[in-house]
């Protein structure tokens, strides 16, 4: 069986992500793939987040599961996506969560 390639990924040094002033998650090691900030589950505010019914397919991240992220003053609906059992070309990213949609993240 042919190993699926490994996907480039570059880590920084730190991020944070903001939802109408909240903070939702911050950490110095994000790992960005494709553009956007993936954040270890340690530093997500999960109280903030409900499970959404939406899921897409990535060809080569595997399926992501969304969340819905409300804070005072705002809902962002599926704004939140992680890879719960991502391919084997996306383990580091496990568990990570990225954003998008109204959540500000910054580095």
């Amino acid at each position: 069986m042919q190993a699926l390639p490994r996907y480039p990924t570059e880590s920084i040094h730190m991020a944070t992500a903001t939802l109408n002033g909240t903070v939702i998650a911050s950490s110095d090691e994000t790992v960005i793939v494709e553009g956007n900030h993936y954040f270890p589950p340690a530093s997500v505010k999960f109280d903030h987040f409900t499970e959404a019914t939406k899921t897409t397919v990535c060809h080569w991240k595997g399926t992501a599961s969304y969340y819905d992220v409300t804070v005072p003053g705002a809902v962002a609906r599926a704004t939140a996506w992680a890879y719960r059992d991502p391919s084997d070309a996306a383990a580091n990213i496990k568990g990570y969560v990225a954003f998008w949609g109204q959540v500000v993240v910054a580095d």
